[in-house]
């Protein structure tokens, strides 16, 4: 008997489906030489200190560091999962193969492992390996099963990480706890939240050190325009005020005139992270919210696997590209263009280079029918995005007119749309948000929504001839200068995804990815851990320390513990683990010399 073990009920009925596993038993499904049985997500974890030796059970600053020589694993303390691991070591003894049908990445390859482990599994084991969860692709999946062992650096990338969040965890929250703690205070470290919470900590603290400095500008309105001065902001009024007496009562003339025309490329396709951002932006979701919810329509067959890190396809993915178009019947005013020519293969959407065990998220062209409002907004957002991504580029051009008056230069820019090219895509979207942004959901918006709506919005300029003149009404405007904006969840993933840099560019972004706080898939449990630590707390969109949290951050003195740049360094290296390209025993010494480092200097 062939046994497959999938990572929650769901996805083990889907399977079976597929394998003509129809007979229901307890805890597993049968028929056809396969029995398909499933687990809960973790079933197994590290063991407790007290687990390795009961002097560990009470806290003492003498028993730290805490470093088991060895670290094993236990079963999870719930009557359920004791039962359902009951069923799956018996069905795991008794089996000729175990295909291992877990979620395929880092964590599903780690939950699956400890299981097999603690049920001592000696058979052969192989490895499904799939993108989504449609007929289609469980089929390709089980045609293309690989030896367990192939995957082996994924899973000591996985352990790695389990026993340097132990390490750092237990050794670190229960050294400050018992030297700083008040009254039972415990306080919570770890090794991705401590640089989570120092960042949100920081962005206050020069929020609340921010001097606002006063400066000036000087405009003008020629013919309902606005003309900026091209000396910019001026940092003494005098200078201003004199150019504005100056030009006063004198004549606006036209001195010239430019258009440039430019292209500008599809958004990218969605990764976790940036989906999680968008959907804080567009409709106010958490980061945990939206996992929630793009996993629910990865289980319902309606998009690919949600935890990835890429924007990018493979190019095995471009033949598919045209089916799955064409299952999209909901959007057929969009596609139709698209179907019955070849597509466009840019660089842009599919890269080889830049894909590891999964794809960017998209639809699988399976039609969507009872989904929540949420659900479908979410969906909608994916879909758009992957029909987008075959559109021309849009096609615009750029107005730049300069002016004078009494010899101080003036100039202003406009932006016209020539051919909208896959801005059509999102036509009904933006009138949707729009909508939404001046009726009941007005009251989510903040500053970076405007802001954003405001750089979205086409200025369009009249004509302007060079030479012509005439009255112009002069401005001078006192404003200052602004604080750094809080974070907010969107704002906050970015920031773990960069290692705290924020940047707009896609191709740096990219480049940063590596060395990220945390992975995507645990970057919303890790913001959801501090709110739950009353580390932080959200006052409209934007995240704030709370005072508990900021006395946490000015306790610790060990700069790896709160350094984003230094944890996204430890993050390298576990993908690095995961690659090959560094060796697991190397830094599993590393973590261990850190936490002596943490436990004797801080």
């Amino acid at each position: 008997m062939i046994v497959c073990i999938a990572e929650k009920p769901s996805v083990a009925r889907d399977i079976a489906a597929v394998l003509g596993a129809t007979q229901r038993h307890d805890g597993y499904l049968e028929g056809q030489g396969y029995q398909v049985t499933w687990t809960f997500g973790h079933l197994c974890t590290l063991k407790e200190p007290h687990d390795y030796t009961p002097q560990w059970r009470s806290w003492h600053l003498r028993d730290l560091p805490m470093i088991p020589p060895r670290f094993s694993i236990k079963l999870i303390d719930n009557d359920g999962y004791r039962k359902q691991f009951g069923i799956i070591e018996g069905l795991v003894k008794g089996a000729e193969m175990v295909i291992n049908c877990g979620d395929a990445g880092q964590e599903g390859e780690l939950i699956q492992r400890w299981v097999l482990q603690k049920a001592g599994c000696t058979c052969p084991v192989k490895r499904l390996w799939i993108s989504s969860l449609t007929t289609e692709a469980i089929k390709e999946g089980f045609n293309a099963l690989k030896p367990q062992d192939t995957y082996q650096s994924l899973y000591e990338a996985g352990l790695l990480r389990a026993i340097g969040d132990w390490l750092l965890g237990m050794n670190a929250t229960r050294f400050f706890t018992l030297k700083y703690g008040r009254e039972k205070q415990v306080l919570s470290l770890g090794r991705v939240q401590t640089p989570t919470l120092a960042l949100i900590v920081n962005r206050q603290r020069e929020i609340d050190q921010f001097v606002p400095q006063p400066y000036w500008e000087l405009k003008t309105v020629y013919r309902e325009t606005t003309f900026s001065s091209v000396k910019g902001r001026f940092g003494a009024k005098e200078e201003a005020a004199d150019l504005l007496a100056q030009i006063s009562g004198a004549p606006f003339v036209i001195t010239g005139t430019s258009a440039k025309k430019g292209t500008e490329a599809p958004p990218r396709l969605f990764d976790l992270t940036s989906l999680q951002v968008e959907c804080n932006k567009k409709f106010a979701y958490s980061a945990d919210e939206t996992l929630k919810l793009i996993q629910s329509l990865y289980e319902k067959k309606l998009t690919t696997y949600p935890r990835v890190d890429t924007t990018f396809l493979s190019d095995d993915i471009y033949p598919k590209v045209g089916p799955t178009l064409k299952g999209l019947v909901d959007y057929s005013t969009l596609t139709e263009p698209l179907l019955g020519k070849p597509l466009p293969k840019s660089k842009k959407v599919f890269d080889n280079s830049k894909v590891t065990d999964h794809h960017a998220i998209i639809p699988t062209g399976v039609r969507p029918g009872g989904l929540t409002l949420q659900e479908q907004k979410v969906y909608d957002l994916v879909t758009r995005r992957f029909i987008a991504a075959f559109y021309p580029d849009c096609r615009f051009s750029t107005t730049t007119v300069l002016g004078e008056a009494a010899g101080v230069e003036f100039k202003t820019t406009g932006k016209q749309i020539l051919e909208p090219g896959w801005r059509v895509v999102f036509e009904a979207e933006r009138a949707a948000t729009q909508t939404a942004r001046n009726g009941g959901a007005a009251e989510a918006s903040t500053a970076d929504d405007d802001e954003a709506a405001s750089k979205d919005e086409e200025k369009t300029l009249p004509s302007f001839v060079k030479g012509e003149s005439g009255p112009h009404v002069p401005d001078l405007a006192e404003k200052q200068t602004q604080p750094p904006k809080p974070y907010t969840e969107a704002t906050l993933l970015r920031a773990m995804e960069t290692a705290g840099k924020l940047v707009d560019d896609e191709d740096l972004r990219d480049a940063l990815k590596e060395n990220g706080i945390g992975r995507p898939s645990t970057r919303a449990s890790i913001i959801e851990t501090l709110f739950k630590r009353q580390y932080i707390k959200k006052e409209r969109k934007n995240l704030l320390p709370t005072p508990t949290g900021t006395a946490l951050i000015d306790l610790i003195h060990v700069d790896v513990l709160k350094s984003a740049s230094l944890t996204g360094l430890w993050e390298k290296k576990l993908r690095q683990i995961e690659r090959k390209e560094y060796n697991a025993a190397q830094f599993l010494d590393e973590l261990k010399t850190m936490v002596i480092e943490v436990v004797t200097t801080a």
